[in-house]
């Protein structure tokens, strides 16, 4: 049980002889009776169908992805395009200036995802211009506890940095300033000191890279503290480097990665490249010895342009993760723009599999597909889920309560019901009932596999305080579906569960 939850008994219907089964969701418990209160049509328009696993979020803007595991869960962190978008609208042009957050995300499964909200870098850190490209990791400390830290470019002056013991915050700012900028000496021609990559070693050893344009990639060794530098910054040579630094480290071994400029790249076929990097594509290189600059070894590049792959042209910036046995691009693509209304350049985050040889510390080519990847695990329909978890979503906005919780409301120009689905719910017992936390007037109805299929469950309340709405009769249901929750103008949903 979640240890901030209130335990709540509810009664079952009195044709069942079963005893109590407690469902651990904040609020009174009452059980649903009619309010008359009907859905109304349903919008099916949706920038991600049910067979199409990407973008990650089908109603938020959001690129330049990293990403971290903690406790079995991956957390995904990246530029919040739709502050510039919500600054300068549909028309508008995504010219990065107004956005000073980052959007948290998380997964257990790779397809249902848990929208945290952002990090309000603008807040935090009040001296910074901008917060652009994220790169995280964490470690275990002295104190028992998990620390994460983060890094962001501050524009293309610098690279702040936050640090938090929870992987969804709160976040604080341990310097008050850059960690490199601008003004940091021995930069030794590195004029855009931005796009960090942060990474730890089997050593325990931080590193952190950066720069953006030719001959600007840095590498430095950082303190036991990890928000002070320990070495000088030295040259990786990643030839025509343009930005989108990342680093990993496979099987003893440093893996940079970074983005390539706008050019053919011909020059690289003279000197020796037997399939030399298409523009704006994804190279990487790799040493043993990350000071030593003649160590790094250009191996070649493993992602196109998304645009160079039926996905629109735009800028490119990768995370390569490795999550439950498995290796995952992260990047970031425009096409889901135009189905929400504007053609300005908003970015939205994807992700595909990755064949990595940690032998040979070398990354396969991937390919960018809006089918995405595959569910690794089904959801539980039995435990609390919070209504912000999904695979799709339409018509719908995020509401910010003040003990950080994150619910749904529709949000439709014509009034019509919107709708979140779930993916690969497993029904592994027979369930009694569906309740959900909610407030507000209106009503929630469950669907299985379809938008089209009848409820197989609904509640309809009126009032205005969270409270626990139950139904207890559910449609019969077994097996492995689909789920979703469609949702009336009026209404509030925070979460919900199945009773078996």
């Amino acid at each position: 049980m979640n240890k901030n939850s209130t335990e709540i008994l509810m009664r079952k219907p009195t044709c069942c002889k079963d005893d109590l089964t407690a469902v651990t969701m904040k609020g009174e418990l009452i059980e649903s009776r009619s309010c008359g209160i009907s859905i109304g049509s349903v919008t099916e328009n949706t920038v991600k169908p049910s067979d199409q696993a990407n973008p990650l979020l089908s109603e938020v803007f959001c690129a330049d992805p990293t990403a971290v595991e903690y406790e079995g869960r991956l957390y995904v962190y990246g530029t919040n395009d739709h502050q510039q978008f919500d600054a300068v609208g549909a028309e508008g042009k995504n010219t990065y200036e107004q956005i000073k957050s980052l959007v948290m995300l998380s997964t257990e499964d790779m397809v249902n995802w848990t929208y945290h909200g952002i990090i309000n870098v603008g807040e935090i850190s009040p001296w910074a211009y901008a917060a652009w490209a994220p790169s995280v990791v964490s470690r275990v400390e002295q104190d028992g506890k998990t620390h994460f830290y983060l890094y962001y470019s501050n524009s293309g002056w610098g690279i702040g940095v936050l640090t938090s013991t929870s992987p969804t915050g709160p976040w604080t700012d341990p310097l008050g300033r850059s960690i490199i900028d601008g003004n940091t000496e021995g930069l030794n021609g590195c004029k855009t000191p931005f796009d960090p990559g942060v990474v730890i070693d089997d050593n325990g050893v931080g590193w952190l890279s950066f720069g953006g344009g030719e001959n600007s990639a840095r590498i430095v060794r950082l303190c036991k503290d990890m928000i002070s530098l320990d070495s000088e910054m030295m040259l990786i040579p990643s030839e025509h480097h343009y930005e989108a630094s990342e680093l990993n480290f496979i099987n003893g071994t440093y893996v940079y990665t970074y983005n390539n400029d706008w050019n053919d790249h011909s020059d690289m076929k003279e000197k020796g490249e037997t399939d030399y990097p298409p523009a704006c594509s994804m190279c990487y290189l790799t040493t043993t010895t990350p000071l030593i600059s003649d160590s790094w070894k250009y191996r070649g590049y493993y992602f196109a342009n998304p645009g160079a792959q039926g996905l629109e042209d735009s800028n490119n910036h990768t995370h390569l993760q490795k999550y439950c046995g498995e290796y995952y691009l992260f990047y970031h693509s425009v096409f889901p723009q135009k189905k929400l209304g504007t053609q300005g350049g908003f970015r939205s985050l994807c992700v595909n599999r990755a064949e990595v040889s940690e032998t040979a510390a070398s990354i396969g080519i991937v390919k960018a597909t809006k089918e995405g990847v595959s569910q690794i695990k089904p959801i539980d329909p039995f435990s609390e889920t919070s209504a912000a978890t999904h695979f799709s979503s339409s018509g719908i906005k995020y509401v910010f309560e003040q003990n950080g919780s994150i619910a749904l409301s529709a949000d439709t120009s014509d009034g019509s019901a919107a709708w979140v689905l779930v993916k690969g719910a497993a029904f592994t017992d027979k369930p009694l009932a569906f309740a959900a936390r909610v407030k507000g007037r209106g009503r929630i109805e469950v669907r299985a596999d379809s938008l089209r299929s009848p409820s197989i469950a609904s509640v309809e309340f009126d009032q205005n305080g969270y409270s626990v709405v139950f139904t207890p009769t559910v449609e019969e249901i077994g097996g492995t579906h689909d789920l979703y929750f469609v949702i009336s103008n009026g209404a509030v949903f925070d979460r919900w569960q199945f009773v078996k």
